[in-house]
């Protein structure tokens, strides 16, 4: 009978992770066509595009808010899946003004409604990595078959469903942005977020067999977590984890007009290339969760950062012609190397989201798990104006790319750096504990 509870529980888990994290894959489906209704619709520049982009992340800054907020205040009993419900609803609710809006929309209500839809994706967001932080501390006697919960199977689960989310929302959108308007890829999104939400209504969260943890107040929540983020192994990965993605100067807003407007790469291209960066980040789950758990997490994000390097390195190659003087067409490249290098920046945070969600303290791990993505968010916030501010040094623009190469070899400098103080990143908990015994 508990052996059967516990099943039933395992599945109610993973199928509500499993939409969350699938749905949160497939918002590559609508931001694809808001890329391209802001170059070819509003006539924007590559910075201003850029800046755009990145500010719209800003809700994602405030993550540890929202995870205090699930940490400590329950309503009607439950504190996850309210959480994901509202973010599902305020995403929903955005993604449909925006499908039903005219093609003149001025830049800043558009951007008002992504910041909308930001605010719910991360509400959303911060409670599903709240409960794999939860499910990944249950201990591993909960039943005979089950691995030990530093083991990030969860973890690995839950990427697989985002990356398979990725997949097919890269592959429809390279589809749908030649066929049909803009308005109708918002239109079918916020459908399926309308979808989400009833689902995630219609359950209950007593069914998901998540720890008891009694309900406390914002200002204590406030001090665990304070204390927490005190704790040197954590403090000190967090900071450096964030610092090696702001670092980087990102230049997406220039190799995105270089490549459709320099190359004339057709928008098929780039949704095959983002095809195939989801699904390498779906091989890197399954690799991950079926060969490198035992690896250490330091060597393995310290690799994947070096790997990155190394991409710049070639773009910059790219860029100056070599491989096509060699025979590789601009689009293989594109295809195969760029869709690659835009999801290696991810491949770090599923073994760090391993590492970090073994550390958490006891009810904590809504506000920890909340704060790493918040720092994540910011970084990569913090990487985009970089990446403008690199961009105007170099003198690259909409139509004049001469500076490229030399700010790819800026952007692979600076991402080499961060490796020299890869010690910041603790030993895995389960390796210190073998060493203690």
């Amino acid at each position: 009978m508990g052996s059967s509870s516990l099943h039933s529980d395992g599945n109610q888990v993973k199928k509500v992770l499993g939409l969350g994290y699938w749905v949160q894959g497939f918002r590559c489906f609508p931001w694809l066509a808001v890329i391209f209704f802001l170059k070819d619709g509003l006539s924007v520049d590559p910075s201003t595009l850029q800046i755009l982009q990145n500010s719209a992340n800003l809700p994602m800054v405030g993550k540890p808010l929202y995870g205090l907020l699930s940490d400590s205040i329950y309503i009607f009993g439950q504190h996850r899946l309210p959480y994901i419900a509202l973010g599902a609803f305020l995403q929903a609710l955005s993604w449909l003004v925006i499908a039903n809006s005219p093609s003149t929309i001025s830049i800043f209500t558009i951007s008002i409604y992504l910041l909308l839809s930001n605010l719910g994706a991360a509400i959303a967001e911060v409670a599903n990595d709240a409960i794999v932080a939860e499910m990944s501390k249950q201990p591993p006697s909960s039943t005979k078959n089950s691995q030990p919960s530093s083991s990030g199977n969860l973890q690995s689960f839950v990427w697989i469903a985002s990356s398979v989310g990725g997949v097919l929302g890269n592959l429809l959108g390279g589809i749908f942005i030649s066929r049909f308007a803009p308005q109708s890829m918002f239109l079918v999104f916020g459908l399926l977020l309308a979808l989400q939400f009833f689902i995630t209504i219609s359950v209950s969260e007593n069914s998901l067999g998540l720890p008891k943890s009694p309900s406390v107040g914002i200002k204590k929540q406030l001090s665990e977590l304070l204390i927490a983020l005190r704790k040197p192994e954590i403090a000190y990965s967090i900071s450096w984890f964030a610092a090696s993605y702001a670092i980087i100067p990102a230049l997406t807003g220039t190799m995105f007009f270089y490549q459709t407007e320099h190359l004339q790469i057709n928008s098929s291209v780039l949704g095959i290339s983002k095809v195939f960066g989801q699904a390498t980040m779906l091989l890197w789950g399954i690799i991950y969760n079926q060969y490198l758990k035992s690896v250490p997490s330091r060597k393995i994000i310290s690799t994947i950062q070096a790997m990155m390097a190394l991409l710049m390195v070639s773009d910059f190659f790219f860029v100056k012609g070599l491989y096509r003087e060699i025979g590789v067409p601009d689009s293989l490249y594109v295809v195969i190397f760029s869709g690659f290098l835009e999801v290696l920046f991810f491949f770090k945070i599923l073994p760090f989201s391993v590492l970090i969600a073994q550390l958490c303290p006891q009810g904590c791990e809504g506000s920890i798990m909340a704060f790493l993505m918040s720092a994540i968010a910011f970084a990569f916030i913090v990487s985009g104006y970089f990446g403008v501010a690199l961009a105007s040094y170099i003198k690259v623009t909409g139509t004049d790319f001469s500076g490229l190469g030399l700010g790819l070899l800026i952007q692979a400098a600076c991402t080499i750096l961060p490796i020299f103080w890869s010690s910041c990143i603790p030993d895995d908990v389960k390796s210190k504990a073998k060493k203690k015994d």
